[in-house]
């Protein structure tokens, strides 16, 4: 549709997790250091933030930086029993049949952890959207599973990524076990109005198109609406594209966005 109008290969402004898309504010920089070094100490970490600020594509980054002595697991639909979640573990470290007994299950993990280690593989979980766990007993397996370790290091490295509720329900007392094993914690936060027009700038290059296509009443109107958050700008943006197409014009001015608003208020 806009794609040639604007100059762009692609769109800029898609619903996917693309980490080639990802704008490093200073958070988002920070948190994916932050990652990378838990994972390289084979940690427990926790990463939260609001709907829509950018954690999966973070995942996703993550999951790009690292090597083949990394095995990732991601996990985005945590609603498992703790058994439902040790049986899905085994399956993604290559059990064939995971039994239906826990103990005989943590027997073939931790066997299948080892064989791991022994390849020069570190597995790292990574649980989406943690927030969504129903049992605490759930978290008390995560917790455990940090008691697979040599004498000098843990045989998995594991992350938790979730909206803020899931640090206010890990702030419960009853939690206090697993919070004591959490090695690395961040939050991360939306974009300033400077970062939001950094970050238009940004992913419309990527697609191929030249930054400054969006004016700065645009880019204010757009910050306005969207906080920060990396999504409700995407979607803002995107209207934006259609409507300025729609009226061929070059540039997104502030009356583009003024004319979607009602829209994108739907959101």
């Amino acid at each position: 549709m806009y794609e040639s109008f604007y100059g762009f290969r692609e769109r800029p402004f898609s619903k996917t997790p693309d980490p080639r898309f990802l704008y490093l504010s200073r958070s988002h920089r920070e948190a994916l250091a932050r990652m990378l070094f838990a994972v390289e100490e084979r940690d427990l970490a926790l990463l939260t933030g609001g709907i829509g600020c950018g954690k999966t594509t973070i995942s996703r980054a993550l999951m790009d930086q690292l090597d083949g002595s990394f095995k990732v697991i991601l996990l985005i639909n945590p609603r498992l029993t703790p058994l439902e979640f040790l049986r899905t573990l085994a399956r993604h470290l290559g059990v064939d049949e995971p039994s239906s007994f826990k103990t005989d299950l943590l027997e073939q993990i931790g066997e299948k952890l080892y064989a791991l280690f022994q390849q020069g593989v570190c597995p790292v979980l990574v649980i989406d959207e943690a927030q969504l766990v129903p049992h605490k007993e759930t978290f008390d397996e995560i917790r455990l599973l940090t008691n697979f370790q040599l004498d000098d290091r843990n045989l998995l490295s594991v992350i938790l990524m979730g909206q803020p509720e899931l640090r206010q329900r890990l702030a419960h007392r009853v939690y206090e076990p697993l919070r004591q094993r959490i090695g690395m914690q961040f939050e991360l936060k939306c974009l300033s109005r400077e970062e939001t027009e950094h970050y238009l700038d940004f992913r419309l290059q990527v697609a191929g198109g030249q930054p400054g296509l969006f004016l700065a009443p645009a880019v204010d109107r757009i910050h306005g609406f969207a906080q920060g958050v990396p999504r409700r700008i995407n979607q803002a943006a995107s209207l934006a594209l259609i409507e300025g197409f729609g009226r061929n014009v070059r540039r997104i001015d502030g009356s583009v966005i003024d004319a979607v608003l009602d829209e994108l208020q739907l959101f």
